[in-house]
């Protein structure tokens, strides 16, 4: 409030039109709220843009993927005069006569069992073993730890040929060709490697310290290890069975190689009878289709899993 004499020497009151807390000093008065500066508009289009064109790229990326999975399904329920035709029919009746074809007729179930046992036994046997292989070479970190991973390294990248013709003529002289036991010891031997070294980043981003304090309570190595250690890199474990699984369920050169008849792998069924039947193109689809499914369904339900371990043995603890 400021006082202002007139000529008649009689008070007025005039109101300021300064705010009140514009007069108060630093520390005594209330402070003044500041609004955060106002974003500017062209930065703002500017980052919707680059949103817009990165989600375009992404969904292009996702279409390109997926196109030929797509069209493969659209083939496997058409007719064989619809699935040859050029340019090609949209306006088509569907019909499952292919698949009908496929499981009753070609005894796909059989060579579907065939897969499905050898993939799900190569997961089993390959935790088994990478499960103390890579714990040891994690937490023994010695020159020879070191030496062995590097040639299971090597292993995993020498051709596959020039790994699989020893096992063929091995189970020649043994009398194990053509069957599931030497099939999955040949996929384990050729995707240990992978497995250890993916197991043993897990192990490795843990602290020694949890197993040491489990000692300090009276458990042994090993119940440290199966008490502590084992729950904690169950995600590890998950994405080391899939990519084994996935490994073991889609190669072709291995069974092509070791089967002839009575262990003959999806792949393998599906390469001769493309070969044998080109022109029942339907069915070739439907084939296909039926080999992808369980692959689909399997990442679907271990999604969580699948990412919660690829990223956790990615930062060490």
């Amino acid at each position: 409030m400021a006082v202002k004499m007139n000529p008649s020497d009689e008070p007025v009151s005039v109101i300021s039109t300064v705010p009140a807390a514009a007069d108060a000093e630093p520390g005594h008065g209330s402070r003044i709220p500041r609004l955060p500066p106002a974003r500017p508009k062209g930065r703002r289009r500017t980052g919707l843009r680059t949103k817009a064109v990165a989600y375009g790229f992404l969904a292009l990326a996702a279409l390109f993927a997926l196109a030929p999975f797509l069209w493969v399904g659209l083939a496997s329920v058409k007719r064989p005069i619809d699935a040859f035709s050029l340019p090609p029919v949209w306006d088509f009746s569907a019909t499952l006569e292919a698949y009908r074809v496929l499981w009753y007729q070609h005894d796909f179930a059989t060579f579907f069992m065939n897969t499905v046992l050898v993939a799900v036994a190569t997961v089993v046997v390959s935790l088994v073993i990478s499960l103390p292989a890579a714990y040891a070479l994690a937490r023994y970190t010695k020159r020879g730890a070191l030496v062995l991973l590097v040639v299971a390294l090597l292993f995993r990248a020498l051709p596959r040929m020039a790994v699989v013709l020893p096992f063929y003529y091995i189970s020649r002289e043994l009398g194990l060709y053509d069957t599931k036991f030497t099939l999955v010891a040949v996929l384990v031997a050729v995707n240990q490697p992978f497995t250890i070294w993916l197991l043993r980043n897990f192990f490795v981003s843990l602290p020694d310290a949890l197993e040491e304090s489990a000692m300090i309570d009276g458990c042994s190595r090993f119940q440290a290890f199966r008490r502590v250690i084992l729950p904690l890199v169950r995600p590890g474990l998950a994405a080391a069975g899939v990519f084994t699984f996935l490994l073991a369920y889609q190669d072709y050169l291995i069974p092509v190689i070791l089967t002839q008849s009575n262990a003959v792998t999806l792949p393998v069924f599906i390469a001769q009878f493309s070969t044998e039947n080109i022109a029942d193109w339907p069915v070739i689809s439907a084939a296909s289709v039926s080999l992808a499914l369980p692959v689909v369904a399997l990442i679907l339900l271990a999604q969580r899993w699948l990412v919660a371990g690829l990223t956790a043995g990615s930062v060490k603890g």
